[in-house]
């Protein structure tokens, strides 16, 4: 009883951020708007200087009214170089695509649909019912607009059997229907987003496990008293099960659509890594996780915690403590060989100023033979810190990949 009792005595903190603790380029930036995009484009409709683009957006975000414009593009559906004209035409092809897609849902044969309703269909049909229905958009009774998502994850099982569907796949599909409006262009923005993000929504895969891993190393670097903490624990401890959620549904069942949308746009914009999802994760425990240390929470009272924070946190704060984060990170001197991989991105390497930092084998491995920097500090070479990663694969991302 005084377990339980000690467990509810938590309070929501109205935490503020002191300028030390803000990334040194946090007022430099406003929301890009309708006359900000525009200046990125020059006359033939290319998006010129696309880092600088992406870093306005990491720091600013995206004006409502220009999302459905923006968002094909940090998408991967359109390229930056891409002329107004070559995205037109690309629409066009695209969308003949989607209806062959569609097409051969509709036509399978007898035994492949019955097999299709219990793999896919079945659970599709469930879901798209209960996503977004506080949204304008997919609110009332036969809104088409919950028939178009249907479609769209139906048609994305098809076009990608390996991953078919998962549920939570609705909730990442429906705010890109609800922004883009085309069904075509959002089934391809979908696809770029399960291809290009390291979001994961299976917590089957293996993808769950190196996420984890990666979130405890950082918060053994960023936060040493939490991680401490979830050490005394044990495994159950360390398994972290209040921030699966996190992970899995890209935090939108943490805060208001408008905060949630943000966090995606700044991941999205892969400024200086992939992984900036996690940096928000340290930061959401930075912020509201002393409780935690102070009650000496067990591992289901943290879950409790946390849970009880749903929609009570402030967004804007801990993206712009995320941010700092990650600025401090990437000042680090030398990082734990666990921690290379945040350094690997597909676009611009996060060291874009040349610097690479040292790597230093923190002794953690089962084999730790197989660690390149195995028992000593060694300096990667460049070409390490450039690498392209393609994210896990969409297989291994839910599978809410990139």
């Amino acid at each position: 009883l005084t377990d339980v009792k000690t467990c509810m005595q938590f309070s929501i903190r109205r935490p503020k951020l002191p300028s030390s603790e803000t990334h040194p380029e946090e007022n430099a930036y406003k929301r890009l708007d309708v006359s900000g995009w525009l200046r990125h484009l020059n006359k033939a409709g290319q998006v010129e200087e696309e880092y600088k683009l992406r870093k306005a957006i990491f720091f600013g975000g995206i004006d409502v009214s220009i999302r459905g414009e923006v968002w094909p593009f940090l998408l991967r559906y359109y390229s930056y170089e891409s002329t107004s004209e070559e995205r037109e035409a690309l629409r066009i092809a695209k969308r003949e695509e989607y209806f062959q897609i569609q097409q051969k849902r509709l036509t399978l044969a007898p035994e492949e649909h019955k097999a299709f309703w219990r793999n896919v269909q079945f659970t599709v049909d469930k879901d798209v019912v209960r996503t977004d229905r506080s949204n304008q958009f997919f609110r009332g009774e036969n809104n088409p607009n919950v028939e178009t998502m249907r479609r769209i994850l139906l048609n994305y099982a098809v076009y990608n059997p390996a991953i078919g569907y998962s549920q939570g796949m609705s909730d990442l599909v429906a705010p890109i229907l609800a922004e883009v409006l085309d069904e075509s262009d959002t089934f391809w923005c979908f696809v770029g987003l399960m291809q290009n993000t390291i979001f994961i929504s299976s917590p089957r895969d293996d993808d769950m496990e190196k996420q984890l891993m990666y979130l405890r190393e950082l918060l053994r670097l960023m936060h040493v008293r939490f991680y401490q903490h979830l050490a005394s624990l044990g495994e159950d401890g360390l398994q972290m099960l209040f921030c699966h959620r996190w992970i899995l549904l890209c935090f939108k069942r943490e805060f208001p659509d408008a905060e949630a949308l943000r966090m995606w746009e700044a991941c999205w914009a892969h400024y200086q890594t992939d992984y900036f999802h996690l940096f928000i994760c340290v930061a959401i425990v930075v912020i509201y996780g002393d409780d935690v240390i102070e009650q000496q929470l067990a591992t289901d009272q943290m879950l409790l915690h946390f849970g009880n924070l749903t929609m009570h946190m402030n967004g804007e704060l801990i993206l712009r403590k995320a941010r700092s984060l990650l600025y401090q990170f990437r000042l680090l001197p030398r990082i734990p060989c666990s921690l290379h991989d945040l350094c690997k991105l597909c676009g611009t390497g996060m060291w874009d100023s040349g610097y690479i930092p040292a790597v230093e084998c923190t002794g953690n491995h089962q084999d730790s033979d197989s660690c390149p920097y195995g028992g000593m500090v060694d300096e990667p070479s460049p070409k390490s810190g450039n690498d392209c990663r393609r994210g896990l694969k969409t297989r291994e991302v839910f599978a809410f990949r990139k």
